[in-house]
């Protein structure tokens, strides 16, 4: 209980103490109960102070969750002198019924179709040393009527030429749509947070903000995009032929054939397994953006059957060199083992709640303990290199059934017997066992 609340009292300057305790009995119910993460779960493994009114109080208390994130990652999780990127992504949570605050139909990756559930959009710290992704902002997504397709007017019905009264605009000066509106306002609240504390340059997105629009919103940010294009896109390498002598000057020359690029854009090739790997770096044109991107093409060639694939990564800096944005994107994948994690083993799944501070409670709750057990994991890591999550609720567990049965006993086990007696019930249940100097005390 100590070393827990030790860990949380970093956010007493954004929450009153009472506030603390509460989430510390909430964070050592989390890490030792079985089972679906519920209020009602959580009553039953809390203890004293930890009823289940004390439960409730705690998910219907509007709480600074963005603060509160930011200042464990930075209080416990940011190493000095390493460098973050920022990564975002939109995680779906499936639930049932119409009463859920925010429910509606939304596209899952894991389902391949719109299913019924909440959205939330999630930004985290990616450590490029690490290799781990520490979430700092997460926000629900509830669909507003601007956020609707807008009907389409039929070809038929629709007059020839541009409509009256429209003009040209450049594409600098695109507004943003609703969605890019609802992130550029999450990270900009971020940056501000973070200050001067932390230093980021790079804004790390999938493939569906592969878009101008995307672009234009990390350039207002301060930002540099690094995001994938569809494999289809039309890129072009820049014209370096003479002028024609009349009208603008062309910018757009051949198009790219990702099956003939020539050899001096190749930066590495690669073979395993009769697959041959050849990574190229371009400085490229797309017709929808306004600037040159420099873009990393992979192409896969599989030498017994002939067939071809490719990807398309790119970056808005174009000085960023080909094996680090491949890298930056790797990364970003990181942000999907915190939504694992958090709907594995902290009830991202689970919840039961239907008001809107409730959901947002227990949204945050779930990435806010995906934090806190990246800490406890590294502490014990020290000790056991392979101490995992699941080493870590078994440990927890067993020191839960272990108080209860020593305050069954008449006397208090001498200390040797104490430690092993530990030592062999929180080891139940561990993917790894526990060193043999722990064992033997």
């Amino acid at each position: 209980m100590d070393a827990i609340l030790s860990l949380v009292l970093c956010l007493h300057p954004a929450v009153t103490m009472t506030t603390v305790r509460q989430l510390s009995r909430i964070v050592l119910a989390m890490l030792a109960m079985t089972g679906r993460v519920t209020m009602l779960g959580l009553a039953r493994w809390a203890g004293t102070g930890g009823s289940y009114r004390t439960i409730q109080r705690f998910f219907h208390t509007t709480l600074p969750w963005a603060a509160l994130l930011w200042m464990f990652v930075r209080t416990h999780l940011l190493t000095p002198g390493d460098r973050y990127l920022l990564v975002g992504d939109e995680c779906v949570v499936t639930k049932a019924g119409t009463e859920t605050y925010g429910v509606d139909r939304f596209f899952s990756s894991i389902f391949g179709k719109p299913v019924p559930g909440v959205s939330l959009f999630a930004l985290a710290l990616v450590s490029c040393t690490e290799r781990q992704a520490f979430p700092v902002q997460i926000a629900q997504i509830v669909r507003e009527p601007a956020e609707a397709p807008s009907p389409t007017i039929p070809a038929a019905t629709r007059k020839p030429g541009r409509p009256k009264g429209s003009s040209t605009q450049a594409k600098a000066d695109a507004p943003l749509n609703a969605e890019h509106t609802r992130i550029s306002t999450m990270i900009q609240s971020l940056l501000t947070r973070i200050g001067a504390s932390l230093t980021l340059t790079y804004l790390v997105l999938d493939g569906h903000f592969g878009n101008h629009n995307a672009v234009l919103m990390a350039r207002r940010l301060g930002l540099q995009l690094i995001s994938k294009l569809r494999s289809d896109s039309a890129l072009y390498y820049p014209y370096d032929g003479p002028y024609a002598g009349r009208g603008p000057h062309r910018i757009y020359g051949e198009r790219i054939d990702p099956t003939a690029i020539p050899e001096r854009f190749l930066k590495q090739t690669t073979v395993e397994d009769d697959l041959e790997t050849r990574i190229y770096q371009i400085e490229a044109r797309h017709e929808t953006f306004d600037q040159p991107l420099n873009v990393v093409v992979m192409v896969k060639h599989h030498q017994t059957t002939g067939k071809h694939a490719h990807v398309y990564l790119f970056s808005s800096d174009r000085t960023l060199v080909w094996d680090a944005l491949l890298d930056a994107y790797q990364l970003r994948f990181q942000i999907e083992f915190t939504f694992r994690d958090a709907k594995q083993y902290w009830g991202l799944e689970d919840f039961m709640v239907v008001t809107e501070t409730a959901v947002m409670n227990a949204m945050n709750l779930a990435f806010f303990m995906v934090n806190l057990s990246r800490r406890l994991v590294r502490d014990r890591r020290q000790s056991d290199p392979n101490a995992s999550v699941l080493d870590l609720k078994s440990d927890y567990r067993g020191r839960a059934y272990a108080e209860q049965i020593i305050k069954l006993l008449p006397e208090k086990p001498e200390p040797g017997l104490l430690q092993r007696l530990l030592a062999a019930v929180t080891g139940l249940g561990r993917i790894h066992p526990l060193p043999v100097d722990v064992l033997t005390g």
